[in-house]
This record gives structure tokens, C-alpha cells and sequence, in this order.
């Protein structure tokens, strides 16, 4: 088998070309979840403290003369959204999936239960 061959029978497997849509569905789930988090929710917890510290965004807090700390406070606060967003999502969607479980259906007497019960008729006649 030649190395282009090769390339295309691995390419073309099932769990490569699933990864792959998964990877551009997540790059573009991912903006959108940074737009939410950094125009929306930021904004409106970060908004009194901001105020308070006579700044417009937490980024340009800086101490000790140009150490930007803010830069770090920031991603952290991203970080912690972004997992309690996830959070929100995965436990959606377990909730889904456990509803839509039904129960299985009640087991039915064995095969030995069943010729146990025929002898047993067989011996009162």
C-alpha cells in the first residue's frame, strides 16, 4: 500500500473526520462563549469594583510601577466563568439524558423458573 493511500484510509476514518468537526464546532462555540463572557458578564459583576478603582477595564490595573496584574485577574475571572458556564451546559445535558432513559422492562420468570413450574403442574395431575 502506497503512503498516499495510507494517508487517505487513515484521513478518511470515521473518529478523524468526526475529531475534525468537533474541533471547528468547539473553535466556534469558543468565541462565542469569550463574546459572552468578556461583553456581557464581565462587564456587569466587574462594573462597581471597576468604578470604584477609577478604571474602564480590569486589565489595566498595574503595581509596583507596571507589573500588570490585571491581565492575570482577568483571565482568572474568564477561567472561573467559562468552567461554571460549562458546568451549566454538562449538567443540562445530563439532565436531558436521565429523562429520556426509560426503565427496562421487567425481567420475565428465567427458563429454569418456567420448567420448574411445568414439572411442578405435571406432578399435580
Amino acid at each position: 500500500m502506497g503512503f498516499l493511500s495510507e494517508f487517505k484510509a487513515f484521513a478518511m476514518k470515521g473518529n478523524v473526520v468526526d475529531l475534525a468537526v468537533a474541533v471547528i464546532i468547539g473553535a466556534a462555540f469558543g468565541k462565542i462563549v469569550n463574546s459572552f463572557i468578556e461583553d456581557v458578564i464581565t462587564p456587569l459583576v466587574l462594573k462597581p469594583a471597576l468604578d470604584a478603582a477609577h478604571l474602564s477595564r480590569i486589565e489595566d490595573l498595574t503595581a509596583f510601577g507596571g507589573v500588570k496584574y490585571g491581565l492575570f485577574l482577568s483571565a482568572v475571572i474568564n477561567f472561573i466563568i467559562v468552567a461554571f458556564v460549562l458546568f451549566l451546559i454538562i449538567k443540562a445535558l445530563n439532565s436531558l439524558k436521565k429523562k429520556d432513559e426509560t426503565p427496562a422492562a421487567p425481567a420475565g420468570p428465567t427458563q429454569e423458573e418456567l420448567l420448574t413450574q411445568i414439572r411442578d403442574l405435571l406432578k399435580n395431575k
